[in-house]
């Protein structure tokens, strides 16, 4: 039986460790106390891993929302900078008028605080959305339809901004998934495994079955890190 390899990712390890208890669960080994001690010590590290890879994937998604907003920004800065040397006087003229307004943010604002930036884009939003401001808009093509899409890219950030901090909340402080992940590789390899490998030579009837179905688990797990390491996945799946 091999040992989990500690190049696997968090979501591999959390997997392997969900079915290992499982696998205990599954085929009675309660009344070996030394294995009953590494499995019930090995489950709750599990389940803050798997606590911590949640909190990790809503970060990520908001990270990923904060860029939808960011570009749709850069995208109305884009467009009135285009419209400012049009041909035309009267669009250069509402082009002029909405740059006028933008300047008093500027791009810069995507570099702020999360907080920060929210309120600077729904100030952004507001001013433009006053009545003055209708006119120069509709003069504009497409200038209505970005600021709608900033508006809603907005919004979108904000409610999963709220979920992440819910979750935060809830669970208090965050624990780092990778330092985790090692833990949890530790109790499998240093202690389970090896346990294992010394009770299959004692008493294989007893416990082939089990550890053989240990060995299956991480088998898969090394052979996907293997086959990815040769075949690099510029996915977004966690990779610590």
């Amino acid at each position: 039986m091999d040992k989990l390899t500690t190049q696997s990712r968090t979501t591999e390890a959390a997997d392997a460790s969900v079915r290992m208890i499982t696998a205990f669960n599954q085929w009675g080994y309660q009344t070996d106390n030394h294995l009953l001690s590494i499995i019930n010590d090995l489950g709750p590290v599990t389940d803050r891993l798997t606590l911590a890879i949640r909190r990790s994937k809503t970060e990520s998604e908001l990270e990923a929302k904060d860029e939808v907003r960011d570009d749709k920004l850069r995208g109305l800065h884009y467009l009135l900078t285009g419209y400012m040397h049009h041909p035309n006087p009267a669009i250069k003229a509402a082009a002029v008028t909405l740059e006028n307004v933008f300047d008093n943010y500027g791009l810069e604002i995507t570099k702020e605080s999360y907080s920060s930036e929210s309120a600077l884009i729904s100030s952004l939003l507001r001013d433009l959305g006053s009545e003055e401001y209708i006119e120069p808009i509709s003069a504009l093509s497409g200038c209505g339809d970005i600021l709608e899409a900033l508006a809603g890219a907005q919004e979108d950030f904000e409610e999963t901004r709220v979920t992440w901090e819910r979750e935060k909340a809830k669970e208090g402080v965050l624990e780092n998934a990778t330092e985790l992940k090692k833990e949890v590789i530790n109790i499998i390899n240093d202690r389970l495994v090896v346990y294992l490998r010394a009770m299959q030579n004692v008493d294989p009837e007893t416990y082939s079955l089990f550890a053989d179905t240990i060995g299956i688990i991480i088998a898969e797990i090394n052979e996907a890190v293997k086959r990815r390491r040769k075949n690099p996945d510029p996915g977004t799946d966690l990779q610590d």
